[in-house]
């Protein structure tokens, strides 16, 4: 089980805004404002930010409790002008009720947001 997830960045500016703007539709708030920026859900302080040298090959998903969330989550990155990567569909290929969207950070990492549930 992962308990946290701390990435690095170029530009701490950049990234704390589309975190700001892709988590808070899950209910995610960053509450740790200091040179690491924390993020959590009211019971987890689970992804922080860092500057530095980020390393591009990184995948990872934020799940979603419904697929309604996942659009809303990609909805809300594309009326801010965040970087598409590919639109909410389902991706029966990896099991039937698999429904993601997907999203570049500004550092170019795969940001995916996932809901695992039936419609």
């Amino acid at each position: 089980m992962i308990d946290h997830l701390e990435l690095k960045t170029r530009d701490l500016g950049a990234s704390v805004r589309f975190y700001d703007d892709v988590l808070a539709p899950l209910g995610y708030e960053r509450k740790v404002d200091d040179a690491a920026k924390g993020y959590g859900n009211g019971r987890d302080l689970d992804f922080f930010l860092v500057a530095g040298e980020p390393s591009t090959h990184v995948h990872f998903a934020f799940g979603a409790a419904s697929r309604s969330l996942v659009d809303r989550v990609y909805e809300t990155a594309r009326q801010a002008g965040h970087r598409l990567d590919r639109a909410p569909a389902l991706a029966p290929h990896i099991h039937p009720h698999y429904y993601a969207a997907y999203l570049r950070d500004p550092d170019g990492r795969l940001v995916e947001f996932v809901c695992h549930r039936a419609e």
